[in-house]
């Protein structure tokens, strides 16, 4: 069983930063694209960065600039950090990825930026 477990989420204020944690874990064979969603009250998931199976990255355009994904493949982790953080930045966070050619999701992490 694969598991993709998030962590680095909280509360901050506007224009401080956050760097999200997203590690695979269990019988991994392959990994395709691996990234974060992000999904705010009331709106639909959406994309926020990710690499793609050839090593590329997409980054939604309200982002771009601000946040920057990385990853380390020896440890199947990819990060998001986050900065100047604004208040529609606010949602959960999901990571997902494609191992062993099937989607999995991470539970989530709450990103919360307000005064």
């Amino acid at each position: 069983q694969v598991r993709l477990v998030e962590s680095g989420g909280g509360l901050v204020q506007p224009g401080e930063s956050l760097r999200l944690s997203c590690a695979a874990s269990g019988s991994i064979f392959s990994i395709g694209s691996m990234g974060w969603y992000r999904q705010a009250p009331g709106k639909e998931r959406e994309l926020v960065a990710d690499f793609t199976r050839d090593g590329s990255t997409n980054y939604a355009s309200s982002v771009k600039g601000r946040f920057a994904i990385s990853r380390d493949n020896g440890k199947n982790t990819v990060y998001l950090q986050m900065n100047s953080l604004k208040p529609e930045d606010t949602a959960v966070y999901y990571c997902h990825s494609l191992v062993n050619f099937r989607d999995y999701w991470g539970r989530g992490t709450q990103v919360t930026v307000s005064e």
